[in-house]
């Protein structure tokens, strides 16, 4: 698509991953490369260049029973306050309104205050929060699951169908599923710091010592994207050393089409839902 008024805003492909992980890299953001070859094939990424190099970039992901992610939305430290990304979100916008989708997204504060003049409305607080280790992994790995039951989990507490989604997150080298006492967990290598989410459970004590097992049996810094109002599970985990590193606010554009079964104890990641 091309916009007149300003850059030419493009739809970019799979051989804009490269480009796009400079962009993440930049903002100290936690994806690979393999993140942005799954948005560039599954989604609708759009962006700006200056000449060969990309400058700006925002992504729209879509989700079963007419939901859509957006993200992404990354603009070059030299190329910012000119609403590049403003532009590339209401690129987003008009393609979900073309097929009628409802909108989520996890915006920082700072964010929440340009969405909300939008029409997005928020629905829940997440926190991230980061785990650097002072000492190798010593514990035993928890015992393995399967991808269907992280499926399964995962459609009834968002009330969607994510399985290319969680297909794709497994399915990589230094991925791996975990369970133990009626917890279960996705486990992945991220740029800098490995991401444990989605992660549900029964109750508290389960999703907290699931965590502490995996960061038993993992090296190198984690990050963990935790629902907010698990205030209990919020509470053990910075008991335990882990430290709130910022707040996120999810947020909605569109009516409700699923609905949710249970809560989460940590998502995906801001990037994923």
């Amino acid at each position: 698509m091309v916009v007149t008024d300003g850059p030419r805003i493009v739809r970019l492909g799979v051989e804009d991953a490269a480009a796009g992980l400079v962009l993440s890299t930049e903002a100290h953001w936690n994806q690979t490369v393999e993140d942005w070859r799954f948005f560039l094939s599954e989604g609708f990424v759009f962006g700006i260049r200056d000449g060969a190099r990309l400058v700006a970039s925002a992504a729209l992901l879509p989700y079963s029973g007419n939901n859509a992610w957006i993200s992404m939305v990354l603009v070059t430290e030299s190329h910012r306050r000119r609403g590049l990304a403003t532009q590339l979100v209401d690129a987003c916008l008009d393609t979900a309104r073309k097929s009628g989708l409802t909108c989520w997204l996890d915006a920082t504060p700072d964010g929440a205050k340009v969405y909300g003049p939008l029409g997005f409305t928020p629905t829940s607080q997440l926190r991230r929060l980061k785990l650097v280790k002072s000492t190798p992994a010593f514990g035993q790995a928890p015992s393995t699951a399967t991808l269907d039951a992280l499926r399964g989990r995962d459609q009834r507490a968002t009330g969607l169908d994510r399985s290319a989604l969680l297909s794709a997150f497994a399915w990589r080298p230094g991925s791996r599923i975990v369970s133990a006492n009626g917890a279960i967990a996705l486990v992945r290598d991220g740029r800098a710091a490995c991401h444990i989410g989605p992660l549900f459970a029964d109750h508290t004590a389960a999703a907290l010592t699931l965590v502490n097992a995996i960061a038993q049996s993992q090296d190198g810094p984690l990050l963990l994207d935790a629902v907010a109002s698990q205030a209990a599970f919020l509470d053990g985990l910075t008991a335990s050393g882990w430290t709130i590193e910022r707040p996120f606010q999810r947020m909605r554009l569109g009516p409700v089409t699923a609905m949710a079964e249970e809560m989460p104890f940590a998502v995906a990641g801001p990037e994923f839902g």
